[in-house]
């Protein structure tokens, strides 16, 4: 079973930035794709970015140029870099992991516990 530990997040005022971690246990770090999603309240989990095995990265509009999205092989880590964050940045994130290279959370097999991020205007 695989498992993804999250950290970080918190209240940040708007414009400001924030980085959270995604590590993994029983891991091989090699066989899967990571990815990070975000839920507002009330909304669908929707997606923000994506790394590949081999460090490709691909990223939703809405967070291009703000987010980045970084693995440390050694650390066995993913990190989420938010930067100019804004008030509609504000939801739960949640890392998730699988071979696919997808878009949709129904693609993702495995999910890190979720981690509060609100950001005020």
């Amino acid at each position: 079973q695989e498992q993804l530990i999250q950290s970080g997040g918190g209240l940040v005022q708007a414009g400001g930035s924030l980085r959270l971690s995604c590590a993994a246990s029983e891991w091989t770090f090699s066989r899967y794709n990571k990815a990070w999603f975000r839920q507002a309240p009330g909304k669908e989990r929707e997606f923000v970015g994506v790394i590949s095995r081999s460090g490709t990265t691909s990223y939703a509009d809405s967070v291009k140029g703000r987010f980045t999205i970084s693995r440390d092989n050694a650390e066995k880590t993913v990190y989420l870099q938010m930067s100019s964050l804004k008030p509609e940045d504000t939801g739960v994130y949640y890392c998730a992991a699988d071979q696919s290279w997808s878009r949709s959370p129904d693609a993702y097999a495995y999910w890190g516990q979720g981690t509060q991020v609100t950001v005020s205007s």
